[in-house]
């Protein structure tokens, strides 16, 4: 099926996406801007469960894995090589749910802010240059706080983790995932989109740079 993407890019000229690597602050930019300028906010995992009622495990089958996977052990004991690909190709199968929704959501020209998987090849299709922003951590940043959040889903994989015959062996493997997913070589790849960039080297950066740094790149409160 062929989609226009000249459409897509002007119904999709009010919305901003913030894509990147895990804890790198995307959650709580994206609010702050949201709230500062009563954007329509999406965040992580918008609409997934109604996304997934109109899929299939034969159809989508990485967006069902939760429902024929053999249990969590197995999900915490993939390789990391094959989890990153479950990520990435899940974030492929949600493209064409995520696009339909934003589109569905751009009324009275009200701004859209995004957390977002879409790739940065569908994003230069379907977005303004300007409109796009990458924010980043270090692999290390990423894997030492990935369980010291009270995320529920979090605490449960450390839960399902201290559980298993080998606590210390399956953390170890996770957190090895967790710094694969993240790793250094995704961080250089975003460099290259052409899309701007913003790191944080350090678990105590003031988060309100990161905020201002991505409302100057998006041209917020400017008037055009």
């Amino acid at each position: 099926m062929y989609i226009n993407n000249t459409i897509i890019k002007h119904h999709m000229r009010n919305v901003y996406f913030i894509n990147g690597t895990a804890y790198a602050g995307k959650s709580t930019v994206c609010k702050a801007l949201a709230e500062k300028y009563d954007m329509i906010l999406c965040g992580e995992n918008y609409g997934f469960n109604k996304f997934l009622s109109l899929t299939t495990p034969k159809t989508h089958p990485n967006m069902n894995y939760f429902k024929t996977m053999d249990g969590w052990e197995a999900y915490v004991s993939r390789s990391k090589e094959t989890y990153d690909a479950w990520m990435e190709d899940t974030a492929r199968e949600l493209i064409e749910f995520e696009i339909m929704e934003l589109v569905s959501l751009t009324h009275d020209d009200k701004k859209i802010i995004v957390d977002t998987n879409i790739p940065h090849d569908v994003l230069k299709e379907i977005a303004a240059p300007d409109h796009v922003v990458y924010m980043v951590a270090t692999p290390e940043i990423a894997t030492e706080s990935f369980f010291k959040r009270p995320d529920a889903d979090k605490q449960f994989l450390l839960k399902v983790l201290k559980n298993m015959d080998n606590p210390e062996q399956a953390i170890s493997h996770y957190k090895d995932i967790v710094s694969y997913v993240n790793r250094q070589e995704k961080i250089d790849a975003f460099r290259h989109t052409g899309f701007p960039v913003i790191e944080r080297k350090s678990i105590d950066e003031p988060i309100d740079e990161k905020i201002h740094a991505v409302e100057e790149y998006f041209h917020l409160g400017k008037k055009a």
